[in-house]
């Protein structure tokens, strides 16, 4: 039955619409690259969400924070992210309200995270996101993986999106386990960059974070990484003209 509007009128009928999932990202976030160093776990990600391959908000921060000790980066549907985020707010608060001093740290909040992607995954729902947690706790730090299926591990260095193609590579080439802060933060530069000319959905602006023995540590405003386009300019002066006789 209709009502005067045209619309279905469910209050007449009885009936309701049935519910209506998610079935693909549609703003979304590249990759998040992390790697584990000599004093602890540093995190990057750009800033940048688009709508389809349109660049559409080039101001969005994906790595936030849990407590002093645990930082998640998050690459995928950023509605999604912010609904986890809401989640983990409300968790956080759980722990405060408690009053007795614990408040979870980075292997709990990936457990948590684990299982509430693997049930949403499991009831069809799932949450269209990738995500990194990082963290520092009792003397030793943590770096875990976790995505819209569930699946999910614990590494040395991780990257989601593209980055897990074009910045894996680089990073296995020079990660070693006694890299200092310097040489850590130049390897996760030096994948943004690759992923900045390699994918159109990357930017070269960038929020860099750490955990470390002292805790966590986001830049509060993101900074650009330094990119340099003239390989391309060169291949435009000088365009490859193919020989039409040998074909």
């Amino acid at each position: 039955m209709l009502s005067v509007d045209g619309n279905k009128n469910t209050a007449v009928t009885g009936l309701q619409d049935p519910n209506k999932h998610t079935l693909q990202a549609i703003v979304t976030g590249a990759s998040v690259i992390a790697v584990k160093y000599r004093d602890g776990v540093m995190m990057i990600a750009d800033t940048m969400a688009s709508y389809g391959n349109l660049q559409r908000y080039k101001n969005v921060k994906r790595i936030h924070s849990f407590g002093k000790d645990t930082v998640i980066g998050f690459s995928g549907e950023i509605s999604d992210m912010q609904s986890i985020n809401e989640t983990l707010g409300s968790l956080y608060q759980e722990d405060l309200d408690q009053n007795d001093g614990f408040v979870k740290g980075p292997t709990e909040v990936f457990n948590y995270l684990r299982t509430i992607m693997y049930n949403r995954r499991g009831k069809g729902n799932p949450l269209w996101n990738q995500i990194l947690v990082a963290g520092f706790r009792d003397g030793k730090s943590f770096l875990g993986y976790v995505d819209l299926i569930g699946t999910s591990f614990e590494e040395n260095f991780v990257a989601t999106g593209f980055g897990a193609y074009l910045g894996i590579p680089l990073i296995r080439e020079r990660w070693h386990q006694d890299m200092d802060e310097g040489e850590a933060r130049a390897l996760l530069e030096d994948c943004v960059r690759v992923c900045y000319y390699r994918d159109c959905k990357a930017f070269n602006k960038v929020i860099l974070s750490k955990a470390t023995a002292d805790g966590t540590l986001i830049s509060d405003e993101p900074y650009e990484v330094q990119v340099d386009w003239e390989t391309a300019n060169f291949a435009l002066r000088h365009p490859v003209v193919s020989d039409s006789s040998s074909w």
